[in-house]
């Protein structure tokens, strides 16, 4: 009955729900439409299905990656994250409830509301696999508050289909090889991540878009991939000594500053120092790019704003469906410090 109560009154099924179980976000146009169709159509909801959906746990669920050896809460993209959504949390009166998940676990999110352990939620960790796509797709067709944080699923300056807030990773990728340029370099290797992740794209992107703008070649053996760990970058180390002391390469971006630093170890061990015999600039701007020695020049991302933002929407009630312009992208910004010191002629 549902679906023809969708039909008749030209919405989405979760549209219907919102509307019926009273919660979420809907229009009063919208609304008076639903209720008159189900009126049309004598469709009764269920009584104690209406008191169920109305019920709070004063729970905000968060998803994470559970990584084999790996402590999330030392990792600063998370630590951070996490610390923004726990700020807005505790602000609100709710309570955080942090649900790990395996990386090839079937995702049955709307148990998690269906059970009443979550009012709201959000997801870190996210890849564009078809696995988390069909678990978003199923909340959303519920009508459930969801935020996915700092991963896009679509095409950048898209619609989203979910509610998502993410950095602007494309300009700081720009941003980062821009100023490898201005200081001399002309042949920028890259270290990326994993292309399951959109940030991945995002900074792949960026970084091409900046050498094809320059008048820059794009060189295949440039281009290295790790999975955003610092023993990926320190493993790669090997390749770019020979890229650097042949002369193929005069500098480094890589995508995170973990990788970053990974390799700035291993050149090390070649004798290669960073900002004498080749310039890094790392991404993510943790504390360990200012305790690095050198000091790791690295793109600034607000994580904790991030997770403060991404809180506030889906507390709000937030979903897709409500309303898709409620997406954002934050800004990101260079900080420059001593790895990039390579000030020299590199321009032949």
């Amino acid at each position: 009955m549902r679906q023809q109560v969708a039909k008749l009154a030209g919405v989405s099924e979760a549209t219907v729900s919102r509307v019926l179980n009273g919660v979420g976000p809907v229009k009063e146009a919208t609304k008076q439409r639903v209720l008159a169709a189900a009126a049309e159509l004598g469709y009764v909801p269920n009584a104690l299905a209406q008191q169920f959906a109305r019920k709070k746990s004063g729970n905000l669920g968060v998803v994470l990656p559970h990584m084999a050896k790996v402590s999330l809460f030392s990792t600063y993209y998370f630590s951070e994250m996490l610390s923004g959504i726990g700020s807005e949390v505790q602000a609100s009166g709710n309570d955080l409830l942090l649900l790990f998940r395996e990386a090839d676990q079937p995702r049955n999110y709307t148990a998690l509301f269906q059970s009443q352990k979550i009012d709201a939620l959000i997801v870190l960790g996210a890849r564009n696999m078809e696995l988390d796509r069909t678990a978003l797709e199923e909340l959303t067709q519920e009508g459930y508050p969801f935020c996915v944080l700092n991963q896009r699923f679509g095409p950048r300056g898209s619609e989203s289909p979910f509610l998502t807030v993410d950095a602007d990773h494309w300009s700081g990728s720009q941003e980062a090889v821009r100023h490898l340029i201005d200081i001399g370099c002309r042949r920028i290797a890259f270290i990326n991540g994993p292309e399951q992740y959109s940030n991945s794209i995002d900074r792949r992107e960026g970084y091409l878009s900046v050498l094809v703008q320059s008048g820059l070649p794009i060189e295949q053996p440039l281009m290295l991939t790790g999975n955003y760990s610092r023993k990926s970058g320190y493993e790669l180390a090997n390749q770019l000594a020979e890229l650097i002391k042949s002369g193929q390469a005069d500098s480094v971006f890589a995508a995170n500053d973990r990788m970053a630093i990974g390799a700035m170890q291993g050149l090390r061990e070649h004798g290669l120092e960073a900002g004498r015999d080749y310039a890094l600039c790392g991404y993510d701007d943790a504390d360990a790019a200012r305790m690095a020695s050198p000091q790791l020049t690295s793109v600034a991302v607000p994580f904790q704003e991030m997770g403060r933002k991404a809180a506030s929407l889906v507390l709000g009630g937030g979903s897709i469906g409500a309303d898709a312009s409620r997406s954002a992208v934050l800004p990101v910004q260079l900080v420059i410090r001593e790895s990039t010191g390579v000030q020299q002629r590199r321009s032949k």
